[in-house]
Parts: C-alpha cells; structure tokens; sequence
C-alpha cells in the first residue's frame, strides 16, 4: 500500500466523498450510491478517527480490509473501528448499481455514555484481517430498518433525549451484529473448518520442531498470524466452533504433547518441561495438573 490518507472527521469525509455537510458533525447516515469516489485515490489506504458501520452491494471496486479481499455481491457489511486501514482497489464510480449505506460515528457522540466502553466488547470492530459479515435479505432488512430510525432521529429536531434514543439504536444495531456473526460462524462451516484443519496443521508442525525448546510456547498472536486473522476473531471463531478459545486450544496441544512424553518415554519431568518449552518444571507442573487434575507424575504412575 502506498500511502495512507487519515480521515479526522465526518465533515471531512463528507468533503471528500462530494457530499453536502453532514446535519450533525457527530453521526452521519450516507447512502453510498451518492458517494462520489476520485480515481487518483484508489488502491491507497484510509484510515478513519471515527467509526464506520457500512453495507454495500455491486461494487466494481476489490474492498481490501488487512490482507482480505472482498467481493460485493452478497449484502456485505463491515464494522471498521478508528485507527484501521483499509483500501479500495479498482473505480467504484463503474458501478451503476452500487447500493448501501454507511453509518459514521465519531467516538465523542458516544462519549460519557455506556456505550463508550461498551463499544470495545464487540469483537467484529478487530477483525481486520479476516471477514465482512454476509447478511440475508432478512438480517439487511432488520439493519436498514435500524439505520432508518437513526437517520430520522438526527433529521429530526434533535433536543434532550436524543443522543440517548441514538446511542440506544446504535447498541441494537451492534448486537444483531453480534448475533449475525455467530449465525456466520456456524453457517459457512467449510472455510471455518479449513481454518480449523490449519490450526491444527500448525500446532502440530510447531509441537513437533523445535521451535518449543528455542521459543517456548506459541502466543496466540503467533498463530493468528499464521492464519491472516485477528486474536480476537480466531478466538471467537474456535469458542462458536468448539467451545474453547485459542489459548486452550494450544495447551490442549500441549497436553496432549505432555502425555505423549510421560507415557512413553524415561525422560524426567524436568527435561519433559524444557522439551516443551518451560524454564522452570513447577509451571509445566501445575498447568497439567490444572488441565487433567493430576501431576505429570501422578499421571506416569498410572501407566505403571
């Protein structure tokens, strides 16, 4: 990627995309068919200070949010939180039939409100490298209603209750997110159990070089990487899938790596714990006893 254009407000956005000046400086609703594109920026990243929760269909343009492209034939919907980049390859402007809508928030409406920290639990803002949501033509309808509540609120005379009555629209919005996800999770199961065989394909190449002696053990982030995912989404990913996240998935590799070592080989537990990537033997210790409810020890024992 180029160059990276930083985007600070709505208003500016609305500059840069041809539209008139937003009616609130805070939250915008754009219907992205009115959205004019320049050619000289595309392919280049942006980065947002605001939040953008947008659907689109029938762009021409590859939509590029970290190393995943995107195509837009389905009702595709992306949840960008500030400070991300993303990108947009070819000239949307070559789509007659493009449709959606984009919500903009800066983080100063939901400033001081339960939303603000709230806004961190949805996992979807940090799928970055992974991706968009695809929505039914029931689960678009239910968020285009919600978008319409919201752009009627701020269209109207906007007076004491309503940030609150916003901010409260905003939160349904992020839940049927939420909701959406996990149905995705469960419903596209061949790419989900692809990346389910890669894990295992990964731990298993790691557990068995000696990466675990030179590196100890493999970080969540380490794996995610390997897999052009976010921490956060794999981890949602494998909870939906298996019930467990990635970190138990890694110590029930190494569990099972542990038993393998106890049950037939003469090694001691010390040198078991190193083989394994430990520095000291208590911890290997007491992490198999948290996962089996016995000691390497008790557990050689029981083979005897």
């Amino acid at each position: 990627m180029a160059s990276v254009h930083r985007i600070k407000t709505i208003s500016e956005f609305h500059r840069s995309r041809g539209l008139p000046e937003p009616e609130h400086p805070l939250i915008s609703v754009v219907d992205y068919a009115a959205i004019r594109h320049n050619a000289d920026l595309m392919g280049v990243g942006w980065v947002f200070d605001f939040y953008s929760i947008s659907l689109k269909r029938k762009v021409n343009g590859i939509f590029k949010y970290g190393q995943q492209e995107y195509d837009f034939d389905e009702g595709v919907m992306f949840f960008i939180a500030p400070q991300q980049v993303f990108s947009i390859a070819g000239n949307p402007e070559d789509s007659p039939e493009r449709s959606g809508w984009m919500l903009l928030i800066h983080p100063d409406f939901v400033w001081n409100t339960h939303l603000a920290a709230k806004m961190k639990e949805y996992d979807f803002f940090d799928y970055s490298v992974n991706e968009a949501l695809f929505l039914s033509k029931k689960e678009e309808a239910t968020m285009l209603g919600i978008i319409e509540n919201i752009r009627q609120e701020y269209h109207g005379n906007i007076d004491s209750f309503s940030q609150q009555i916003i901010v409260s629209q905003v939160e349904t919005l992020l839940n049927y997110g939420q909701r959406f996800y996990h149905r995705q999770f469960l419903t596209r199961k061949k790419s989900n159990h692809q990346v389910l065989d890669q894990l295992e394909q990964i731990l298993a190449d790691y557990f068995d070089s000696d990466d675990l002696i030179t590196k100890g053990l493999p970080t969540v982030q380490q794996i995610a990487d390997e897999l052009h995912l976010s921490p956060n989404y794999l981890s949602s990913l494998l909870k939906v899938l298996t019930g467990q996240t990635t970190q138990q998935h890694i110590h029930n590799k190494l569990i099972e790596k542990a038993k393998e070592k106890l049950s037939t080989t003469d090694l001691s537990i010390t040198e078991i714990a190193y083989e394994l990537g430990f520095e000291h033997s208590q911890s290997f210790s007491k992490l198999f006893k948290s996962k089996t409810n016995l000691s390497p020890s008790g557990f050689r024992q029981s083979f005897n």
